[in-house]
């Protein structure tokens, strides 16, 4: 797989979880059986947003040059370690039913092919 590839994966992810995030944030909630109080609406709508941001990034950066393209993996790979580990602290405390799986998978998913393109195979976009 190229890294423009897995870049347009890891963008329609964004995209398609952002727009839930932001225009159904309780139906989205409820997939988990999450309850989202008025400050959890907000708070998961921003959360929304930043990855629609994230998504768009990606989809408009996709074909840049390698220069480019080091600094935007490294933070994504460092921001998915991250969200790897909150979705997997989440699931494992019980917070989310059997389909959190998927967003920890989903994490891990695009930890490893982040960390593959950064620095395994660096340079080959």
């Amino acid at each position: 797989m190229k890294l423009s590839t897995f870049l347009i994966i890891k963008s329609i992810v964004c995209i398609v979880f952002g727009i839930g995030f932001v225009v159904l944030p309780a139906l989205t909630g409820s997939i988990y059986e999450m309850s989202l109080d008025p400050d959890g609406l907000i708070m998961t709508r921003f959360f929304g947003a930043a990855f629609l941001g994230i998504g768009l990034i990606l989809w408009l950066c996709k074909d840049a040059d390698w220069n480019t393209l080091k600094g935007i993996t490294l933070a994504l790979f460092i921001a998915d370690i991250i969200g790897f580990v909150v979705a997997l602290t989440g699931q494992l405390s019980g917070n989310l039913n059997a389909l959190g799986w998927i967003n920890v998978a989903l994490w891990l998913f695009f930890v490893l092919g982040l960390g593959y393109f950064r620095f395994l195979k660096p340079g080959k976009a």
